[in-house]
């Protein structure tokens, strides 16, 4: 929603694209199966086209839209997924715009009681969390696709109204300022959000908990010199009976979400003439004296939500149109990445032959997997967010009182930030018997650790498009029969990428993965860790990586 006067393109500090229609070659009777449409142009839908891109398979994105979502809505970007901008070559504009942070505070009765300092270290190439809106996210994400002229078809104006399917694969029809038109295709990803009407199409519906509470959120712009870090609120003078969140985006729009008290309207608290009054009470008490703005606002309320099965036949659903998360500790978005590279990728290696069906039935346990911790983690958040039943409350006033004085209560006031989630159950994480070998370091399933090399030089950086590896060497040299399996290790025309480490150069990364001499790190396309070894056993690599492609040892 916006201010009241305020018309389309009339916005504070973000110029809008308007996107044409161009009739596709399906209304003037070309027939054309493509090999994946992807329903939605928001960050989720237009990751995984990228991810297809890179890997050379062809996509069509529609969208009912001609132009970006408006607000700053999912405004958190985590480290995991900055990695993943880097792998699809499109992290410097994020990096240019976006506000790093690593640091939070919590307030009680207006005063501070803990600060919250995230894990970070000059090993990271990025910072632990980054603020920029999603009309940016968005648009940076549309300009690279711009790169891909032959590989992403970007349809706006184009709205799904009907949706046939067999085992071979979907047809969708589609409504557009022309009229309307049939599209073919062999697979399709649902990105179409919360609502998701393919996800209706498909006679599905999400499960789980509708959490208590509503929370207003609006952009406001002003000056004002408090530093990039998340400020939590509870019983403060500006909100008493429930909680505040105030985040610092780019262009000094500041985001402000506070909780509707008990007995308090969603209907009325939406209305311009009682967000103003609120909001400048927000202001007022963190000491904000000057003019400001109101750009958007909305309302959510916190729920977790999901599918029992994230792939209905050839439709797979990614985002919010598989899963509702709370956005405490800013996980929607960031599971939505995540779930974008991981059925991309396993899609492309399913559409060019280079593994099984089969490989896609992995992505279930996987992200839903991800889901379901999300939830346990957010859940609690959540609850201490906004406590559901008299007894929460108490709880929660117990901590928040007993942290001003006592350092043991600090932590409980802390909500649990997004963490990448470990696919240790995984049908594709093989030998997990060899974890038992290590005293520490990533297991399989977790995510591969970033470590600094040398300047401006990182172990990620180093990572290929396909399958890698990392090899520790004490003094670099690789065996011969260990090169012979490197070379052997193609999966689809892609070379394998082996990334060796001597102890001397990079003593941190042998330190972070707890390496020897021989030790062996398989990692896929994701990042993510499918076998570690102490000491490399070439016949087991080659079986892990089968398994990894949905095969068996």
């Amino acid at each position: 929603m916006r201010p009241k006067g305020k018309g389309q393109n009339d916005f504070l500090y973000f110029d809008y694209p308007t996107f044409p229609f161009h009739r596709p070659p399906e209304m003037d009777g070309q027939e054309v199966i493509h090999p994946v449409v992807i329903v939605g142009a928001g960050p989720v839908g237009l990751t995984a086209a990228l991810e297809l891109a890179r890997r050379g398979v062809r996509s069509v994105v529609l969208d009912e839209k001609d132009t970006l979502n408006d607000g700053s809505r999912a405004i958190c970007i985590s480290r995991n997924s900055f990695e993943t901008l880097q792998q699809l070559d499109v992290v410097e504009p994020f990096l240019d715009k976006a506000l790093g942070w690593t640091h939070g505070q919590c307030f009680y009765r207006d005063k501070m009681i803990y600060r919250l300092e995230m894990p970070h270290s000059g090993e990271e190439r990025f910072l632990p969390m980054y603020n920029i809106q999603q009309q940016y996210i968005e648009q940076y994400l549309v300009d690279k696709a711009a790169d891909y002229p032959d590989l992403i078809d970007l349809r706006w104006q184009s709205r799904v109204t009907g949706l046939k399917r067999n085992s071979q694969g979907v047809t969708l029809k589609v409504d557009t300022p022309e009229g309307e038109y049939e599209l073919q295709s062999d697979w399709l990803l649902a990105a179409d959000g919360a609502r998701s009407p393919i996800r209706k199409m498909c006679g599905l519906r999400l499960k789980g908990d509708n959490l208590e509470g509503n929370y207003v959120i609006a952009d406001v712009q002003m000056q004002h010199d408090f530093p990039t870090e998340r400020r939590s609120f509870f019983r403060s003078s500006a909100n008493p009976d429930a909680t505040i969140l105030v985040h610092k985006q780019p262009d000094n729009i500041w985001r402000v979400d506070y909780q509707l008290q008990e007995g308090e309207s969603a209907e009325d608290a939406v209305r311009e003439e009682n967000i103003r009054p609120r909001v400048q009470a927000i202001l007022d008490m963190i000491g904000h004296q000057g003019d400001w703005k109101l750009e958007w606002w909305s309302i959510y309320t916190a729920n977790t939500l999901c599918l029992d099965d994230y792939r209905d036949g050839r439709v797979i659903f990614i985002g919010d149109s598989a899963h509702i998360v709370p956005i405490f500790g800013v996980r929607g978005l960031n599971n939505g990445f995540a779930d974008a590279v991981n059925a991309a990728w396993k899609l492309a290696y399913v559409l060019k032959g280079a593994a099984p069906e089969c490989l896609l039935d992995s992505y279930t346990p996987e992200r839903r997997g991800a889901t379901l911790d999300v939830f346990a983690n957010a859940g609690k958040s959540a609850r201490f967010m906004t406590p559901p039943t008299p007894g929460y409350a108490l709880m929660r006033e117990t901590v928040l009182s007993l942290a001003v004085d006592n350092d043991f209560a600090k932590k409980f006031a802390d909500p649990r930030q997004v963490q990448p989630y470990t696919y240790a159950d995984s049908p594709l994480t093989a030998f997990p018997e060899r974890d038992v070998e290590f005293d520490a370091g990533p297991s399989a399933g977790s995510p591969a650790l970033n470590r600094k090399l040398a300047e401006d030089d990182y172990l990620l950086d180093h990572l290929g498009r396909g399958f890698s590896g990392l090899y520790f060497s004490d003094d670099g040299n690789v065996p011969g029969q260990i090169e012979e399996l490197f070379a052997e290790l193609k999966v689809d025309g892609d070379a394998f990428t082996p990334v060796v480490l001597n102890r001397e150069d990079h003593a941190s990364a042998f330190a972070a993965y707890n390496a020897q001499s021989g030790t062996f790190y398989l990692i896929r396309p994701d990042r993510h860790i499918a076998a570690r070894w102490k000491e490399i056993i070439p016949q087991e690599v080659e079986q892990a990586l089968a398994v990894t492609l949905g095969g068996t040892a």
